[in-house]
């Protein structure tokens, strides 16, 4: 099988054309940048020109709305449904559009490669999701430690402002909009689109209370849409080719519509990442494209889709890769990136290493994410050095109830915990073996004395 190497691990190459694979078919074998030049050869802004000169502001969001396209950013809510929360009130003027690009969700790399390879995708993106949502201004908000992606970006940006694809009445159209990148502090919260907003204005980055929502009070107090990096970068293909043509790209069975970037890493023969359907089996991504577990180790468990998502099992890789394929075997498809634990993991260090990163990363604004998440660690640091005490299995499931869905301010916390609650679900054995055992007093030796 033929692969093209990059930095980001082997990306099949086999197939790759513009009618199956949208977000990957203009990537260069070399792995190097596609500048506008050679990024105009194959098409790009077309579907800029066409949403800017041949259609209206309202029936790009409906054609986004009809073709199903979610957040890719994990969530995976309506992206139409999320723009028609933009105001039609036209004397609001003052609108942005904010891409999410503060990629920090552990084992996920998806939106780096877009950015780094393929700058020009997510400024044609922005461009025809700023005029739908009449947004004169824009802002990727991006992860600090992205240096590559930051030089590339701004790189694409100028070659668009001097082609005339960004700055006052672009192709004639009437219509303004400039674009900035705004590198973050390195935050892991600041991927909550409200903690984002207030990193943006210079704040700090806590999330804010819910409504008001982004789309009526947004950043600097305007109406706001925040997407993430691969969602925008749907939108040029589905604008360009229709609804029915992107519908058509899913597996049957997948009730999400479109391709998704996927991706294996962990002791995997292949780690990578493919742009695939959704609705291929999970087995198809971990044994068709990564290749199976190397040489001497055996698939224990895996997450499909970042940290945030519980553990599955091996018998899980039947179940289809979209929202509510993975939804039928207990947890999240996420960011679709998956990980590979193999048999020489122990559990709980491994839970003790990833709840440190969330206890670390929690702003601190509310009760149980603050005090609940370095109290998991504590406990698990003690099962890890076999001082744990009997309650602590108890504890730590209590832990998980209490910082669950709708029980804290965002949905840091929530996502902190699955993982752990599968965890002992799956693999309890590991934790009760972390437990102090009492040791057995002995009876005391009765002597009798004969009376």
């Amino acid at each position: 099988m033929s692969k093209r190497l990059t930095s980001f691990g082997p990306i099949n190459s086999i197939a790759r054309t513009e009618e199956t694979h949208p977000l990957t078919w203009r990537l260069r074998d070399d792995g190097e940048p596609v500048w506008l030049d050679e990024y105009q050869q194959k098409n790009g802004y077309a579907a800029a020109r066409k949403a800017l000169t041949d259609m209206a502001q309202a029936d790009i969001v409906q054609q986004v709305k009809d073709s199903g396209l979610k957040g890719r950013g994990g969530a995976g809510f309506p992206t139409g449904v999320k723009w028609g929360l933009m105001p039609a009130d036209e004397s609001l003027n003052i609108r942005y559009l904010l891409c999410n690009a503060d990629e920090m969700e552990p084992n996920t790399w998806k939106d780096r490669m877009l950015m780094e390879q393929l700058p020009h995708l997510l400024v044609e993106g922005m461009l025809i999701s700023a005029r739908a949502l009449k947004a004169y201004r824009g802002y990727i908000f991006l992860r600090g430690e992205y240096v590559d992606a930051a030089r590339n970006l701004n790189r694409a940006i100028d070659e668009a402002k001097a082609a005339g694809l960004l700055g006052k009445n672009i192709l004639g159209s009437g219509f303004d909009f400039e674009l900035f990148v705004h590198t973050g502090a390195g935050r892991y919260i600041c991927g909550e689109e409200t903690a984002l907003i207030n990193s943006l204005e210079g704040r700090r980055a806590n999330p804010r209370s819910k409504p008001p929502f982004p789309a009526a009070v947004g950043v600097w107090g305007k109406p706001t849409c925040v997407n993430n990096v691969e969602t925008l970068c749907n939108v040029p293909a589905i604008v360009g080719n229709g609804i029915d043509w992107y519908k058509s790209l899913a597996r049957e069975g997948s009730e999400d519509h479109g391709t998704k970037l996927m991706g294996f890493s962990g002791k995997v023969k292949n780690p990578g990442i493919w742009e695939l359907p959704f609705g291929v089996t999970a087995r198809e991504l971990f044994e068709d494209y990564a290749g199976g577990m190397r040489d001497g180790f055996t698939l224990k468990a895996w997450q499909p889709g970042g940290a945030g998502t519980g553990f599955l099992l091996p018998e899980h890789l039947e179940a289809q890769m979209y929202a509510g394929g993975i939804g039928k075997v207990g947890t999240r498809m996420g960011t679709g990136l998956a990980l590979a634990i193999d048999d020489s993991v122990n559990m709980v260090s491994l839970l003790r290493n990833m709840e440190e990163f969330f206890a670390r990363e929690s702003c601190g604004w509310c009760t149980p994410c603050r005090d609940g998440l370095p109290w998991s660690v504590k406990i698990l640091r003690a099962l890890e050095l076999k001082q744990g005490t009997t309650e602590d299995i108890q504890t730590l499931l209590g832990l998980v109830n209490f910082l669950g869905p709708g029980k804290t301010f965002c949905a840091h916390a929530p996502g902190a915990v699955e993982p752990l609650g599968s965890a002992i679900k799956y693999f309890r054995e590991e934790f009760e073996a972390g437990v102090v055992r009492a040791p057995v007093e002995p009876r005391p030796t009765v002597v009798e004395t004969p009376i």
